[in-house]
């Protein structure tokens, strides 16, 4: 069994295309492999909390020294990295902000993405002392932009700060392997953007046929 994770990264919950492309997605997903385990965290309805002085001091303690305190404060954080660990693929449905991610998603970043947790720190290693320590995972991500041309090699090619980002963390989130799927032209609300928005739609449901065909061959030759 392949277990999922869903996360909606959109504040809004009503007319959001990210949400669309999601479901398009794991409705095929399902109506292929009906078996798997799906996890859901909506950002818009729980954010997580932003890290802070206590946060970082709590993180950077050692397991066995930290007070009933900063166990607490650090409690979220163990849920959001719990659900990072279980998943084999993750499912993110983010649109663009203001070229970048969403302070909510900057937010389940910054709590996953954690000293002895998610990475460790040794300076032995010299220059590159941070070392991942999750693997083995797929990313799955469902955008959308008001533009256009944030592909590389775009007229926009350069302002993308969100899918550089994304996949500068990518080997702290234990990604292996990734996709990209994007709705464009949201703010000219034209024919090209129609076209995009069902084009989108299209390549979610087709990676989603593309993916469990390939677990469930995986699974027939074991």
């Amino acid at each position: 069994m392949t277990t999922l994770l869903r996360i909606d990264a959109s504040a809004r919950r009503t007319g959001s295309l990210t949400r669309q492309l999601g479901d398009r997605f794991e409705a095929e997903w399902k109506r292929e492999r009906s078996g798997d385990h799906w996890n859901y965290r909506d950002l818009a309805l729980q954010a997580p909390s932003h890290i802070s002085e206590d946060w970082i001091a709590a993180a950077f303690t050692p397991a066995d020294r930290r007070t009933a305190r900063q166990e607490t404060r650090l409690a979220e954080s163990d849920r959001l990295i719990a659900e990072l660990v279980a998943a084999d693929i993750i499912v993110l449905c983010v649109p663009m902000y203001n070229y970048g991610m969403p302070s909510a998603l900057k937010a389940w970043v910054d709590n996953v993405v954690r000293i002895g947790r998610t990475f460790s720190f040794d300076l032995s290693r010299g220059d590159f002392p941070l070392e991942p320590i999750l693997s083995g995972k797929t990313l799955i991500v469902l955008s959308s932009s008001g533009e256009f041309g944030f592909d590389k090699g775009g007229v926009r090619g350069e302002m993308d700060q969100l899918v550089p980002h994304l996949m500068t963390l990518r080997h702290y989130l234990g990604i292996a392997e990734h996709h990209l799927i994007r709705i464009e032209y949201q703010e000219f609300k034209d024919e090209r953007h129609a076209a995009s928005v069902t084009k989108s739609l299209e390549e979610s449901a087709g990676l989603a046929r593309k993916l469990t065909a390939s677990l469930s061959q995986e699974a027939a030759m074991a």
